[in-house]
């Protein structure tokens, strides 16, 4: 990972945390069939009428084959990709033409536009679903991504993002390269322009935009792409494509007091085939249906959406223990309660789900962990390795998941641990009653108790 400098961040950046990021992948597969039912709209909102603001077509040469390329990756779980070929007409409709928005509203950020490794916190005129959670702040990076996340760190390209082409552009090379967005009250378009590589400028410059619909649907768009976006290095910067979503958890250090860990579990991630990224091609990701979407215990616990859905009582929640609300989902005990998939009351299905189910497959669950320290990566697995402003966390694997909760050995290693100081304190204190006793005979050789070992010797 690369560190980023945030510049007009609220909440303020977070600097003298260390965040560790654990990846945990689970693989829910969903029935290709029920998938047909997704509605495949494209992100062309306005592209017909001819109200400002509208999505406008980019102009392709006449000629070219016009036959469909869509490709469907059904293992996203929360999202399902469609990736559109540069002869495809839906990659025109869903290019977004920022040239012909209201110039009002359309901002060139002039700190992004001219600088390396940068993110400047922007602010939606709407609620933008992502994971299921409703956004209304983003932190877009000149490096080709938008960070998500709530804690704002330095870490910035290890989760929590929305990447069309995250790669170490630097805008400040050129003067034609810039950072630009557009709010239209119902989508957010962030578009990097003609930006190029810091360690290779020579490649040419790039084009491309993310596109943020009220909907929670996100589209990639790509105008230029001079290069394979395979062939670009990933020594000096991460190269992604896709999208990331974590939950952050808060520990004490009951050994410092006033000093917390926040650690950030990396929970999902959809990571696009890089080699379909090319000039004129497009992808547009349509949301699935998450256990967040349900407010009452019915249809929660009977939902077959691709999740094990349960709910809690005491935060009137439903969640499959995996979203940002994982630490609340933990501290109110919710995973206990969710193992009895009862409801206090007779069970309420009358609430409609919003998405089309499927049914839920044999899961697995597999974990691994990165953890980053001050722009360092190293990967291993959860360990207790004591530092001056972090706490041990252990990562357990349980019916449902992970637990941060400790387990009995880690109980039972505190108790030998208090044991073991209080027997040193023991023995310190006898040598040094040793001592005192050595050096009052020493003083004092008439007294008793030098007359003693005299007549014992």
């Amino acid at each position: 990972g690369v560190l980023y400098e945030v510049v007009q961040s609220f909440p303020r950046v977070e600097e003298n945390v260390q965040v560790g990021s654990y990846v945990s992948s689970h693989r829910w597969r969903r029935h290709s069939e029920s998938l047909k039912s997704v509605d495949t709209n494209r992100a062309s909102m306005g592209q017909d009428s001819s109200e400002p603001g509208g999505f406008t077509d980019l102009l392709l040469e006449e000629g070219h084959d016009n036959t469909t390329q869509v490709e469907e990756d059904t293992d996203h779980n929360y999202y399902t990709s469609r990736t559109y070929g540069p002869y495809d007409s839906t990659s025109r409709d869903l290019w977004v033409n920022i040239d012909q928005m209201e110039k009002d509203k359309v901002k060139i950020h002039g700190i992004l536009s001219n600088t390396h490794r940068q993110a400047a916190r922007v602010n939606l005129s709407f609620d933008f679903p992502f994971y299921g959670h409703f956004l209304r702040e983003i932190t877009v990076a000149t490096g080709g991504f938008i960070y998500t996340g709530e804690v704002v760190h330095r870490m910035l390209t290890a989760t929590q993002y929305i990447a069309p082409l995250m790669a170490n552009f630097d805008p400040s090379v050129s003067r034609n390269s810039t950072v630009r967005y557009f709010d239209n009250g119902t989508a957010l378009v962030v578009q990097w322009d003609h930006v190029h590589l810091q360690d290779n400028y020579n490649l040419g410059s790039f084009t491309f935009q993310a596109t943020l619909l009220n909907d929670g649907r996100i589209i990639f768009g790509y105008k230029e792409i001079p290069v394979a976006v395979t062939q670009i290095s990933s020594t000096n910067h991460p190269v992604k494509v896709g999208l990331s979503d974590a939950f952050v958890v808060v520990h004490r250090i009951q050994q410092i007091p006033n000093v917390r860990r926040r650690t950030i579990y990396e929970y999902h991630r959809v990571e696009l085939q890089m080699s379909k990224i090319t000039n004129l091609s497009a992808v547009e990701m349509i949301p699935l249906p998450t256990c967040l979407q349900f407010t009452s215990c019915g249809p929660c616990v009977t939902a077959q959406i691709g999740f094990n859905c349960s709910w809690c009582s005491k935060l009137q929640r439903c969640s499959s223990g995996f979203d940002r609300h994982r630490q609340d989902w933990v501290d109110s005990g919710c995973p206990e309660e969710s193992k009895d998939k009862i409801c206090e009351k007779n069970i309420d299905t009358t609430e409609t789900p919003l998405y089309s189910t499927t049914t839920l497959l044999p899961t697995t669950t597999r974990f691994r962990v990165l953890t980053t320290t001050r722009g360092s990566t190293t990967s291993h697995l959860p360990t207790s390795l004591p530092t001056e402003d972090d706490t041990k966390i252990a990562l357990h694997l349980k019916d449902n998941g992970a637990s941060t909760d400790d387990s009995a050995a880690e109980k039972k290693g505190g108790t030998l641990h208090a044991g073991l100081i209080v027997g040193i304190l023991v023995l310190v204190l006898i040598v040094a009653a040793a001592i005192l006793v050595t050096a009052y005979m020493y003083h004092h050789p008439t007294s008793a108790a030098s007359l003693f070992f005299i007549e014992v010797r």
